[in-house]
């Protein structure tokens, strides 16, 4: 995998395809990988882009004094993009890598002409109630690294993703997320760092900022799955000027994992029709 030098410390990233790009962000605890089933069918077409962000999964410790807060991570994928001199770029986010997907776009950037979030943190559900345990569990010196310790388990592995996917992941790709977070002090340090600065004041704020937001969004939802209420990406489609709802079935959070062949579809077909008229 490529490596790039950022004012954090370096990000991998995979970069496959040819055509116009799309940047991708996942969530905490897992990486890049987490798209590994839409970019095959999207690189086809497009060049699809998946670094590791500095969330739990990546592989290379940031620098000690990076920022790693969501305001922090967001202003390194406008740096990520700019690094790589990218151009009316399509920009996808999950999970929390969506809520940082949002801060992003709320500091403004003209080189992301497209934006697409899958279920995600958004308004006051930054972290969810239901785990909103993990960002105070990381303020007790320690407890992030005791708390490490069960991952190296497939079966808590398989336990910790129950409510994020509703089909298994290969035990060899959640090995290959939780190795980092259990090993690398470094990586935990950048987790802890993320998980104590989630502050759901940010995402409200980052919300009445892209009030009227004009750039084409496309929202991949699912009706019915734990954490991520279909009622906010309603919201959604009232807060932003151009915004397309699909409902996804049979998924949970994760439709890049449930649903892949839907996602990327989804995604192609958006571009293809938004993309802007030279």
């Amino acid at each position: 995998m490529p490596e790039i030098e950022l004012s954090a410390g370096r990000i991998r990233y995979s970069d496959t395809g040819e055509g116009p790009p799309i940047v991708f962000v996942h969530g905490v605890f897992v990486a890049g990988s987490l798209w590994r089933k839409v970019v095959g069918p999207l690189s086809a077409n497009f060049r699809c882009i998946t670094p590791d962000w500095p969330l739990g999964g990546h592989t290379i410790a940031m620098n000690p004094d990076a920022d790693i807060s969501p305001h922090g991570v967001a202003a390194l994928v406008l740096e990520f993009i700019d690094a790589l001199d990218l151009h009316d770029v399509t920009l996808v986010g999950n999970d929390t890598g969506g809520a940082v997907v949002q801060l992003a776009i709320a500091r403004g950037s003209d080189r992301v002409c497209r934006v697409v979030l899958t279920p995600s943190d958004s308004f006051d559900n930054f972290l969810p109630r239901s785990i909103r345990a993990l960002q105070y569990a990381a303020r007790v010196p320690g407890l992030l690294t005791v708390g490490a310790q069960p991952m190296r388990l497939s079966a808590v592995q398989r336990l910790a993703l129950r409510w994020l996917v509703k089909y298994p992941i290969p035990a060899e790709i959640t090995r290959e997320w939780v190795r980092p977070l259990v090993s690398d002090r470094g990586v935990r340090r950048d987790l802890g760092k993320f998980l104590r600065t989630i502050d759901y004041r940010d995402t409200i704020a980052a919300a009445e900022t892209l009030q009227g937001f004009a750039k084409p969004v496309l929202l991949l939802w699912p009706r019915k799955l734990p954490y991520f209420p279909f009622a906010h990406a309603q919201r959604w489609t009232e807060i932003f000027a151009d915004a397309t709802l699909v409902e996804i079935e049979d998924t949970y959070t994760c439709v890049s994992e449930d649903q892949p062949e839907v996602t990327a579809r989804e995604i192609a077909t958006f571009i293809r029709a938004r993309s802007k008229v030279e």
